[in-house]
């Protein structure tokens, strides 16, 4: 393991990545705890911070984490990769306290504890995800598979401009189809895994996409096909999804 991680992280500088990872998940994780326990009025747990009667809720110290975590680490040398680690956690920190009131800063009221608390857990999800796949060395649109040669028959690694535009371009677009075709995680994941793009985008839209309402009237087969695969595949997808959620959350701790 050691070794792994000496191979895989620290020789890749990926050490700063790795924290922001790893203070993420500890830093959602603690918070939700948190959470529960204030809510099931544990006495020896501290409670909410309440200044004079005002409930500041913990995205507050999120933004000032990552104030601080963000300037630190664009003010350090790259050559201090301990400071630059240290940075990285507190951004992480603060990172998590955000997204883990996502929810409430879409909608602009405390909506923690409600249905639509559960787009925080979403946001949380999908920084994880992208954050693991960084951290792991997936490249994204595909820019790790560009192989080109130089003129002197030599293999450059990043490939010429036109290669990589033309990678990103395409890649690009096929995930802006994928995500408007409602396929959010399948968009992107996608980003790093770009042969899920082509899947995406070919395959029929979501009903409730504005791809759907874009190219498929309400009385058409195509409507009809969307609808009947999303009761048939998706709908028992998003309830087990929600229980996940409200898992997480602790909406009926």
């Amino acid at each position: 393991m050691g070794h792994w991680f000496n191979h895989r992280i620290i020789e890749t500088g990926r050490l700063p990545l790795f924290c922001f990872f790893a203070c993420l998940v500890l830093a959602f994780s603690f918070i939700r705890l948190s959470v529960r326990m204030i809510r099931a009025q544990v006495k020896w747990w501290p409670g909410n911070v309440t200044p004079g009667g005002l409930h500041i809720h913990h995205v507050v110290f999120g933004v000032v984490f990552m104030i601080v975590g963000g300037v630190a680490g664009i003010s350090i040398s790259d050559e201090k990769t301990i400071w630059l680690a240290g940075s990285a956690s507190l951004f992480g920190i603060g990172t998590a306290l955000v997204l883990d009131e996502f929810a409430l800063i879409l909608h602009l009221k405390d909506v923690y504890w409600g249905e639509q608390g559960r787009t925080s857990v979403d946001a949380v999800f999908v920084a994880v995800a992208l954050t693991g796949l960084l951290l792991l060395g997936v490249k994204p649109f595909g820019l790790e598979d560009v192989t080109v040669y130089n003129d002197d028959g030599a293999v450059s690694r990043n490939g010429t401009r036109a290669v990589v535009v033309f990678t990103l371009l395409v890649n690009g677009l096929l995930a802006v189809l994928t995500l408007l075709k409602g396929k959010i995680w399948t968009g992107l994941v996608g980003i790093f895994m770009p042969v899920l793009l082509i899947f995406g985008a070919i395959r029929l839209a979501r009903p409730s996409s504005p791809w759907a309402h874009w190219r498929y009237p309400a009385d058409s087969r195509k409507m009809a096909r969307a609808i009947r695969r999303e009761r048939r595949y998706r709908h028992p997808v998003i309830k087990a999804k929600i229980y996940v959620q409200e898992l997480i959350s602790g909406r009926h701790g």
